[in-house]
């Protein structure tokens, strides 16, 4: 029997099969939605829908517009997978030294902490909280946009304790002043608590413990009294305390029922199924602190152009741009070719024995 021919598809078609709609589902904020999928947090995801890169089913999307599951949404006709039922972000600690900045775009190409991060797929890391170039300190890094603004938002009035070292000391009057509060160029300022450590000659250290995260806040009020800081290190955010096996530039990444705690802590909504069950390699790398490889993107480049230049030169010729006017390069002197072995007999090996049926086929 002749096999039916097939049919063709009508031009226009779609050939992605229809979504089932379901009736009962109750939308949700996309800007929302897209915190949680790790592309950033609540405020950049807003500012990414008014400048109108976002559409849902083909239509540009409006701030506040909501979505169901079975809507399409893509960022620069792309789609995107949206995270309507809650999923376990990924948290990251780092120690953060001094000399790097916590930005991904800066005009002077200096050390940044997003050039040592992980690549996560689906997503983006996205800093909580920031750190001056001359701050060291926990720094902690999540794929959830929601995670890192309950962190970050100021109603929310997260503790921050900083380890500080002056060059001189405070009184108990000063001490005082601290934390009723002193006025700033930005508004009055004031540590929740402030006690002493001790210290060595004219240093000393100083526990340092508020609720605000504005520019150099920490340095601000110590200079209001003359003391300039010559260290400062963030021990904590918030439930989160920087452990002392993760030395200088290292990172670390939270187990799974650490983030569960930490979504508990935050009021978000947790997995409702069981956490995926890993192997004792998986846990032991994920428990482990590890120092991460730097590789800056102007390293990248220079490496690049070198291997084009590289290609470039003709085979047998110096490049010309290396020749000095006036200067004779020095003849290329010849490596002694390796001494081949003389392949022996020996190295053969022995003949594969044939079968009989081998030898009486084609004969009678």
């Amino acid at each position: 029997m002749a096999r039916p021919f097939k049919q063709q598809r009508a031009p226009g078609v779609s050939k992605t099969r229809p979504v089932a709609v379901d009736p009962d589902a109750v939308p949700q904020r996309l800007h929302k939605l897209l915190a949680l999928a790790g592309l950033g947090s609540r405020r950049d995801m807003e500012q990414l829908i008014a400048s109108g890169r976002v559409t849902i089913n083909g239509k540009v999307a409006a701030i506040g517009a909501g979505v169901v599951p079975s809507d399409i949404v893509r960022i620069d006709s792309r789609p995107v997978r949206l995270p309507f039922e809650p999923e376990l972000p990924q948290v990251l600690l780092y120690h953060k030294p001094e000399g790097e900045i916590v930005s991904q775009d800066d005009p002077e190409k200096r050390a940044s902490v997003f050039d040592k991060l992980p690549r996560v797929k689906g997503g983006k890391w996205i800093a909580i909280g920031r750190l001056d170039i001359n701050t060291s300190g926990l720094l902690i890094f999540t794929t959830s946009g929601e995670l890192a603004n309950r962190f970050m938002h100021p109603r929310y009035e997260v503790e921050r304790e900083y380890a500080v070292r002056v060059f001189g000391e405070l009184s108990e009057g000063q001490m005082l002043q601290l934390t009723q509060g002193i006025e700033l160029e930005d508004g009055p300022a004031a540590f929740d608590a402030i006690h002493p450590q001790g210290g060595e000659g004219s240093n000393h250290w100083y526990q340092v413990i508020l609720r605000e995260g504005r520019n150099r806040e920490v340095r601000r009020l110590f200079e209001a009294f003359q003391l300039p800081v010559s260290r400062l290190m963030r021990v904590r955010f918030g439930p989160v305390t920087l452990p002392p096996r993760l030395k200088r530039g290292m990172m670390l990444s939270l187990q799974p029922k650490e983030v569960l705690a930490l979504l508990e802590w935050a009021g978000l909504p947790t997995p409702k199924g069981p956490l995926k069950q890993r192997s004792k390699r998986e846990i032991e790398k994920a428990t482990t602190a590890f120092t991460p490889k730097a590789r800056t993107k102007a390293a990248a480049r220079d490496t690049e152009g070198q291997s084009s230049q590289r290609a470039r030169a003709p085979s047998g010729r110096p490049e010309a741009a290396h020749d000095a006017p006036g200067r004779s390069r020095a003849p290329a002197v010849k490596k002694p070719a390796p001494s081949r072995r003389v392949r022996q007999s020996s190295d053969l090996s022995p003949p594969r024995q044939q079968k009989r049926s081998d030898r009486n086929r084609g004969q009678g």
